[in-house]
C-alpha cells in the first residue's frame, strides 16, 4: 500500500457517513476551519434544527492565539453564520472549550441552564474528525441520538492555503492514534479499527507522518 492509498483509507475511515436528519440542535465543534461554520449555517438555514450552538474557545500557541484571530473560535464561527443569514437569536455560544470533551461538557451546562432540548443532536465537525467527534460525544452523551456530519469535501478537495495535503495526512494519522488510545483513558468510546485501516496507519507512521502523534 502506497502513501496515497493509505491516506485515502484513513480519510474514508474517519467519516461516519450518517444520514442527515432533523434534530433538536445543530452542535458545531469550532476550529480554525471556517468552512465548518459555513456548512453548519447551511444546515440551519435548510431547517434541520431550531437552534445552532457554536462551541470553541481561544486556542493558544505560546502567547498568541493559534488561529491568529482576536476572538474565540465560537465567536468567529457565529460571525460567519450571521453573515450567511443565521439570526443571532437562534445561536448559542460556548466560548471556552479547549478540546472536544470540553465542547460537550461546557455546552451541556449552558443547555441545561437555559432549559434547551437536545435529545437529538446534529454535530458538525471537520471531515477528518467525524469519527473522533462521534466517539467523544458518545462517551459524555451516551443517551443522546447523535448524527455527525461535515462539509462534503473529498480528500482531494479539502487541502487549501491553510492546510496542505501533507499536513492533512499528519492530522489524520494523529487522530487515528487518539481513536485507538483514548478509550482506555475514558475520553472516547471504543471504535472498531479494521486491519486495513491499522495497516495504513502504520505505513504512514513509518513514512514519517508523526507530527501530530501523542508522545
Amino acid at each position: 500500500m502506497k502513501i496515497e492509498a493509505a491516506a485515502w483509507t484513513l480519510w474514508d475511515y474517519h467519516h461516519i457517513n450518517h444520514t442527515i436528519e432533523n434534530a433538536d440542535l445543530i452542535f458545531v465543534l469550532c476550529s480554525h476551519d471556517l468552512r465548518v461554520a459555513d456548512y453548519g449555517a447551511s444546515l440551519f438555514l435548510n431547517g434541520l434544527a431550531p437552534r445552532i450552538l457554536f462551541s470553541g474557545g481561544e486556542a493558544h500557541h505560546g502567547d498568541l492565539l493559534e488561529t491568529g484571530w482576536r476572538k474565540s473560535e465560537a465567536e468567529m464561527f457565529a460571525d460567519r453564520a450571521a453573515a450567511a443569514g443565521v439570526p443571532r437569536k437562534k445561536m448559542i455560544l460556548e466560548c471556552h472549550a479547549q478540546n472536544t470533551g470540553e465542547n460537550v461538557l461546557l455546552s451541556e451546562k449552558i443547555l441545561k441552564e437555559r432549559g434547551i432540548p437536545h435529545h437529538r443532536i446534529l454535530a458538525v465537525q471537520k471531515p477528518y474528525m467525524e469519527r473522533r467527534a462521534y466517539a467523544t460525544i458518545k462517551i459524555h452523551w451516551p443517551e443522546k441520538e447523535l448524527i455527525v456530519t461535515s462539509p462534503p469535501l473529498s480528500f482531494d478537495e479539502y487541502p487549501n492555503d491553510e492546510i496542505s495535503r501533507d499536513e492533512l495526512i499528519h492530522l489524520m494519522t494523529g487522530d487515528l492514534q487518539r481513536i485507538i488510545e483514548y478509550p482506555s483513558l475514558g475520553f472516547q468510546t471504543v471504535q472498531d479499527v479494521p486491519d486495513r485501516v491499522f495497516n495504513a496507519y502504520k505505513l504512514l507512521i513509518d513514512a514519517g507522518y508523526t507530527r501530530h502523534l501523542i508522545r
